[in-house]
């Protein structure tokens, strides 16, 4: 091994060992432990995690502002960014693991607060989603067959409702199904994974966005496409691939339901400046699947296959049981 190879990981260790740190031993358990989904520290210096199963706790423990501050600006300095107060808000991959990293410093929050949003270190299968509650045994079955007949699915909920989750969860099923498939997947922040032996992950830069990627991505020979999360006015560009010999992609994108989905579709499409293109959605997409977190956990809330659009009527749908359903416009949250 060279001497230069040699600084490299001494130097990574270094920075390991430093964000260790400041941390602390609260974070770094936290981060080792695969029930944490997500890591916050709130303005008032107190520590509060998303516990897969109990939902947000505190912790009890605080961090100093001092400590917080200097843990963002080690991480700025790992990613090569900056974080003060003209450049308040740092975002990108904590480099210890992979996971998440959002911060915020003065003036914008009153002391340094962050928001750590682990990398999922447990792939659930259909099945374990049937064993603990979060989807029924026909829930389950309809998601296999959309995986099955090569339809394209919507995933759809609130932040935090566990969206990148189920789609690791698809994405094993379509591994299963089709390990001869070559999926190509795109992401803001590294999350999905994929066990499929041909696939290609890709992620956005300051200076290649969703849409650019999205149009190369057709010159590396997918047979699916998946994005991790939509956006922005990349949401055309996906719908045009779905709908020109690319089925069975999957798809997160922030809304509380089935037609709330597709409005949201619609906005972000409006992005790109051009009309909503409610005709398209209606073509592009087979399934979508709305996912909450309940009281009493992360909960799939509906299953609904989109079957048309009218201009008259608007959007039509089935659920899973075939019991036919209006997606009125009215019930968009």
């Amino acid at each position: 091994m060279d001497s230069g190879a040699t600084a490299a990981q001494e130097q990574a260790k270094r920075l390991h060992e430093k964000l260790e740190r400041e941390l602390g031993e609260t974070v770094v358990a936290a981060l080792a432990d695969p029930k944490v989904v997500e890591i916050m520290l709130n303005a008032d210096g107190y520590l509060w995690l998303d516990v897969l199963g109990e939902g947000m706790r505190s912790t009890g423990v605080g961090m100093s502002a001092m400590q917080a501050e200097n843990l963002l600006r080690t991480v700025a300095s790992a990613l090569e960014a900056v974080a003060n107060a003209e450049h308040p808000i740092l975002e990108g991959v904590l480099p210890i693991d992979g996971s998440r990293f959002a911060g915020i410093l003065p003036p914008v929050s009153n002391r340094p607060v962050f928001a750590i949003r682990k990398r999922a270190s447990l792939i659930f299968s259909l099945d374990d989603y049937v064993a603990s509650g979060v989807c029924t045994a026909s829930q389950a079955d309809a998601l296999r067959r959309a995986v099955s007949q090569r339809e394209n699915i919507l995933i759809v909920g609130s932040t935090g409702s566990g969206k990148t989750t189920l789609a690791n969860a698809v994405l094993r099923e379509i591994s299963a199904q089709h390990p001869e498939q070559r999926v190509v997947i795109i992401e803001d922040t590294v999350e999905l994974q994929c066990g499929a032996p041909n696939h290609v992950a890709l992620k956005t830069s300051d200076g290649v966005d969703m849409t650019r990627l999205l149009r190369t991505t057709m010159r590396l020979r997918p047979d699916r496409i998946v994005v991790g999360e939509v956006r922005g006015a990349e949401a055309l560009a996906l719908l045009k691939a779905w709908n020109t010999g690319h089925p069975g992609g999957v798809a997160t994108v922030h809304a509380n339901g089935a037609l709330a989905g597709l409005v949201r579709l619609e906005q972000l499409i409006g992005e790109a400046n051009v009309p909503p293109q409610p005709q398209l959605i209606a073509e592009a997409v087979d399934l979508i699947v709305s996912i909450a977190r309940t009281p009493a956990g992360r909960r799939l809330q509906e299953i609904v296959r989109v079957t048309g659009y009218s201009p008259s009527s608007g959007y039509d749908g089935t659920t899973i049981d075939s019991k036919v359903v209006a997606l009125e416009r009215t019930t968009a949250a």
